[in-house]
């Protein structure tokens, strides 16, 4: 996601999330934590019947951006809001709209010795309504491992110029939101 992409999220979530939710941060982010354990594996249609699990990796995806890199809090506060209909949408949809393979260096464990491993990886998007919200949820594939729920992000944001109604779509990595 670049700087731009990463500024319209920020004044999307500032329109979306205000000072009250804000101030109560801390408190927001426990319940998300706790429903998110809560989460049993969905099944996907759109995955020919495969679970997709919800892995600690997607929750901390949803605070941080990239290691140590935490988002801006009223971001995640809007990503914490969407994970129930996050959740839905993997469970009742029947297509994928986006589809991202490549290769990457992963640190595996063999023998309690570390070792890097070129793996691939897949990113899956989903994209759908979900109770009158627009939402991409991304699930990742590492190797041969299982699905696993990576993101949950608004899926558009609107701009109008003039008569003109201009929708930004995703484009790029598909993870890297």
């Amino acid at each position: 996601m670049n700087e731009e992409e990463q500024a319209l999220e920020l004044e999307h979530a500032t329109n979306k999330v205000n000072d009250e939710k804000l101030a109560r941060y801390d408190e927001i982010r426990a319940e998300a934590e706790i429903l998110y354990k809560a989460f049993r594996p969905v099944v996907c249609p759109a995955l020919n019947g495969k679970e997709v699990h919800f892995s600690s990796e997607g929750f901390n995806h949803l605070i941080y951006r990239i290691p140590k890199q935490e988002r801006n809090k009223r971001v995640q506060i809007m990503r914490f809001e969407l994970l129930e209909k996050a959740r839905e949408l993997l469970g009742k949809t029947a297509f994928m709209q986006e589809f991202e393979e490549y290769y990457d260096r992963k640190k595996t464990w063999v023998r309690k010795q570390p070792r890097w491993e070129n793996v691939i990886i897949r990113d899956i998007g989903f994209v759908g309504i979900v109770k009158g919200y627009r939402i991409k949820v991304v699930v990742r594939k590492i190797g041969e491992g299982r699905f696993q729920f990576f993101s949950v992000i608004p899926a558009w944001s609107t701009r109008y110029y003039r008569d003109i109604k201009l929708v930004r779509n995703s484009k790029g990595n598909v993870a890297d939101d």
